[in-house]
This record gives C-alpha cells, structure tokens and sequence, in this order.
C-alpha cells in the first residue's frame, strides 16, 4: 500500500525557506572561496517555500536574507529545507515593498 501524499503547512510564525547555493561563494575576481573559510558570520539569501498563518511581511516565492546558524533543517523529497521563525529574518526581498533600501538583486 503506498502512502498518500500530505500536504505540508507551516504553522503560527514559521518559515521555510531553501537556502541559495552550498556555502561557497565568488570574489568579484571570480576566486571561489569555501564556505569553511569563513571569518565572521554570514547572512545567506533564499526563497520561501512555506509560512504559517501568523506571518506577517514574508509570502510564499519571496527572497529572504537569514543567518544559517542554529536553524533547523529538514529533508523533503530530497531537496533539503530550513525553518526558522519570522523574527529571525533579516531582510525580504521583494518587489512590493514600500520602504526599501534603494538596492536590488
């Protein structure tokens, strides 16, 4: 017997979010660096795929800026998922907003 499909909602102010890339990043001059050589704490940028019914500035295919560190990671068919908390968002990503920094991806 083969097990039905669920569907998978995010509860009260959570997020799931896909984080971009692996950890490595590129220099301007295209040097790869690993994400072992870090020195300081870096914010990593991904997409939401899930928030629950208390969000409130973050929707579904929003780009979001977050800390990796002590975040939960979950396995879903295969591809691999955080979910963190709203407040634990940094900044969003987005083309509706209406008090901006003047910068864009």
């Amino acid at each position: 017997m083969q097990d039905p499909k669920l569907e998978i909602q995010m509860l009260h102010d959570r997020v799931m979010v896909k984080a971009d890339g692996n950890g490595e990043r590129r220099s301007t001059a295209g040097i790869v660096i690993p994400a072992t050589a870090e020195v300081a704490k870096r914010l990593v940028w991904g997409e939401v795929f899930g928030v629950g019914n208390h969000v409130r500035t973050v929707k579904v295919g929003d780009r979001v800026l977050f800390a990796r560190d002590d975040q939960y990671e979950v396995e879903v068919q295969g591809a691999s998922y955080l979910v963190l908390r709203e407040r634990e968002l940094h900044a969003v990503a987005t083309e509706r907003t209406e008090h901006g920094t003047g910068l864009y991806l």
